[in-house]
């Protein structure tokens, strides 16, 4: 039997994302006013970020974004009744930067506070661990020791990471790689102490490259949401958080972790829960 083609693979996933969606129960249309704030265009433009593997990647095979993220955009065009047309991104700064400037209508990335200065965000629909990683030689065993003036660390530029840690950390010196991907190589080019981000990326580059741990625990959680652009208004920003509460509530996001082969990311708890 020969193998499946690369474009029947992309239309069996469309499918599985489709019966996510009617098992979850989103089938329902929205008001045409809450469709026009969503999808002005008649077709919602969704920014993909593929610096966060955990939830969006090329599918080798096809070359198309697939993931968490996709199977949600791909779900929300099908609640509204609108073509999709994903936008993908190497880096999460590109990704918001893409909705906070209207060229995007939705996005899928990191809560954080700085973004929410332009984005209105849904309730996070997945938490994921933000960790360390280091030598095998290092000195440091412990996330409290990181902060030190004689460390660097090295981050993935505009990442979820990147805005927290500049928050938080008062000695250590951030070290900014292009991409969140990127950040271990650069970590090794750079000779840096320490390289943050998701603990599932950093894993599997300990694994990948040999001689490096991660410290036990974590430094963050990372509360992966949709948003709109603030100015699309209030109906914008609840249809979008009501659909990502259905989603979490039915299974199509636990489906969605599942069918992708996700460890260690966990479903969100209903807002307010």
């Amino acid at each position: 039997m020969k193998p499946p083609s690369a474009r029947r693979r992309l239309l069996v996933a469309v499918g599985a994302a489709s019966a996510l969606l009617a098992a979850a129960g989103c089938a329902s249309r929205p008001p045409a006013s809450t469709v026009a704030a969503l999808a002005p265009t008649g077709r919602l433009r969704a920014s993909i970020n593929l610096g966060n593997p955990v939830l969006a990647r090329r599918d080798p095979a096809t070359g198309q974004a697939v993931g968490v993220s996709v199977d949600l955009a791909r779900a929300l065009a099908d609640q509204l009744g609108v073509p999709i047309e994903l936008i993908v991104f190497d880096a999460a700064a590109k990704s918001v930067d893409a909705v906070t400037g209207g060229s995007a209508d939705i996005g899928l990335f990191a809560i954080d506070p700085l973004r929410a200065e332009g984005i209105r965000f849904s309730p996070p629909y997945v938490l994921i661990e933000g960790a360390y990683l280091v030598h095998n030689d290092s000195p440091l065993n412990q996330n409290s020791e990181v902060d030190r003036p004689e460390t660097r660390v090295m981050v993935g530029r505009g990442s979820a990471y990147d805005l927290y840690l500049t928050r938080e950390l008062k000695a250590a010196q951030l070290l900014r790689a292009p991409t969140s991907p990127a950040v271990v190589d650069e970590f090794l080019k750079q000779r840096a102490d320490v390289a943050a981000g998701v603990r599932q990326q950093l894993q599997a580059d300990a694994a990948r490259l040999g001689g490096l741990r991660l410290l036990p625990g974590g430094f963050m959680v990372i509360e992966q949401a949709m948003g709109v652009p603030t100015a699309r208004g209030d109906a914008a920003a609840k249809a979008l958080a009501a659909f990502v509460e259905q989603a979490k509530a039915s299974g199509l996001v636990a489906a969605s972790l599942q069918r992708h082969g996700i460890q260690g990311a966990l479903v969100a708890p209903p807002a307010g829960g």
